[in-house]
């Protein structure tokens, strides 16, 4: 029964919600492809793939159209059911953080494992996407990557060789011009004072996904055709509450939509 459920997964962006042979909810989960992560699940041979395969008899999914959507609902579901296995996941899913630091009155964009003591701009899941971002951070802002720790010289950044770095990092490009940059990038991947709809996949080819932020508090999303009325999608945000999860994967989806 268990395998006809996996077979009859969509390969489709959602979240999917694991069972016991009681129907007690034990896991919930998100995927750009529902089908393909769980199967992963299954497949597994660390302690907790191996604990789900033992525990979980039933499966069920609801589709949302769009990762971001899948992340938000899902943070949510967690919140507010605590699953079991969901609980036994002390650490977050975000590990690596964006900070501010000061490199001789020049503001630098590093990437450390995230502390509860310091607030980051943003977060990231792995390395290589803190990495990868702040690299096309640093060039779409032209930045220093010596600066933002990407380039490790004693002398001038590659950046600055290829005319995309001003010379901070040679004390040619000023402080205050600078950190003018560093600045207009945090402003413009804040959620303060900001309201938007972001449309995205529906969950069919007729309808769209939409997220809503209003003066920079997280309302809620929601789907609806297509052909709506730009002023009628209020209509079709089911509110949700503006946790420093969902504000951390709203943050972070901003920054790399903008900087892809």
């Amino acid at each position: 029964m268990l395998t006809e459920q996996i077979q009859n997964l969509p390969q489709v962006a959602g979240v999917y919600f694991f069972y016991n042979e009681k129907e007690d909810l034990v896991y919930i989960g998100k995927s750009i492809n529902i089908k393909k992560r769980v199967i992963q699940h299954f497949s597994g041979k660390d302690r907790k793939s191996l604990k789900i395969q033992n525990y979980v008899k039933f499966i069920k999914y609801e589709e949302t159209g769009s990762e971001l959507i899948a992340l938000l609902h899902e943070s949510q579901l967690i919140k507010d059911y605590k699953p079991i296995f969901n609980r036994a996941q002390r650490k977050s899913v975000f590990q690596y953080g964006l900070y501010q630091t000061d490199v001789n009155n020049y503001i630098g964009l590093h990437i450390k494992k995230i502390t509860d003591n310091e607030e980051c701009i943003t977060t990231f899941t792995t390395a290589k996407e803190a990495k990868e971002t702040l690299f096309r951070i640093t060039e779409n802002y032209f930045l220093c990557q010596k600066i933002n720790n990407l380039y490790h010289t004693k002398y001038s950044c590659f950046g600055y060789q290829v005319k995309m770095c001003f010379g901070a990092c040679i004390n040619e490009e000023s402080p205050e011009s600078y950190n003018m940059r560093v600045n207009r990038f945090i402003e413009n991947n804040t959620l303060e004072k900001f309201t938007k709809f972001y449309v995205l996949p529906g969950r069919n080819p007729t309808e769209i996904g939409l997220v809503y932020i209003e003066n920079g508090v997280y309302k809620g999303y929601g789907f609806c055709k297509k052909r709506t009325r730009k002023t009628n999608y209020i209509k079709y945000i089911l509110p949700k509450k503006d946790t420093k999860d969902a504000r951390r994967i709203l943050i972070r989806y901003m920054i790399t939509e903008k900087n892809k």
